[in-house]
């Protein structure tokens, strides 16, 4: 996939706008890579998650998990569409969560992107383009859409629920609840060397911080290869 493939995917993603309707203040900072050399994790991975669990270990000292600003807009977010966050946590939460106990080690692709997430305290997911198929787009569910997942050891096939936010490609969503589940079709694997990255960010999450942890993320991303290429583009209302 080259530069000019990356940014011409970007260019066809879309949100929805009644998604904006929904929560004017939302912002989605795509991040386009490909050039990656494949990788377990290593010394440099594992200094990014002991970062970030010090990062984390720092917020919770200060307040619960439930009231860090950009997790509680979150959940407030997840209240507006019928989630109930309390059991369908959004991505950040999750892993912030989990880092008192220490965060997965996985790969060093993984290990980047959950430990960025976790510092800037921001939703953050990674699909695997080998695998997705056309652009990435944004929006309120009819509950016909098609999500595959795995029950069981099975493949199994789900259906949102109706106005539900999710991120879609042309075979079907790839991640329920805005950035709660991701599905395994399009995930992140071993071999992985080409990826797209969604960081979401609401109110009171600034534009600046919202830069910042995109930067965060494609600075790392560079270090994964010689070659490592990478595009971005921010989507908002209006």
């Amino acid at each position: 996939m080259t530069d000019l493939d990356l940014q011409g995917l970007l260019d066809a993603a879309s949100v929805d706008p009644a998604v904006f309707a929904l929560r004017p203040d939302y912002r989605a900072a795509l991040v386009a890579v490909d050039g990656i050399v494949p990788g377990p994790s290593d010394a440099e991975s594992e200094a990014l998650l002991q970062a970030a669990e010090r990062s984390a270990a720092a917020a919770l000292a200060e307040q619960p998990v439930d009231q860090l600003p950009h997790v509680a807009a979150w959940r407030d977010a997840y209240r507006a569409f019928g989630a109930k966050p309390q059991r369908t946590r959004n991505s950040a939460e999750a892993l912030i969560r989990r880092a008192e106990g220490g965060l997965p080690r996985v790969g060093r692709l993984t290990d980047l992107y959950n430990a960025v997430s976790v510092s800037h305290a921001i939703p953050l997911g990674g699909e695997d383009l080998a695998r997705y198929v056309g652009a990435p787009r944004l929006l309120r569910a009819t509950g016909d859409e098609t999500f595959e997942t795995t029950a069981g050891g099975e493949v199994v096939t789900e259906h949102p629920e109706v106005g539900e936010v999710v991120w879609c490609d042309d075979e079907g969503v790839t991640c329920r609840r805005w950035n709660w589940r991701q599905g395994p079709r399009t995930a992140l694997r071993d071999d992985t060397t080409s990826a797209l990255f969604v960081l979401d960010a609401l109110d009171p999450l600034t534009d600046e911080q919202l830069e910042a942890a995109v930067a965060d993320l494609e600075q790392h991303l560079t270090r994964l290869g010689p070659a490592v290429r990478t595009a971005r583009r921010v989507l908002r209302a209006g």
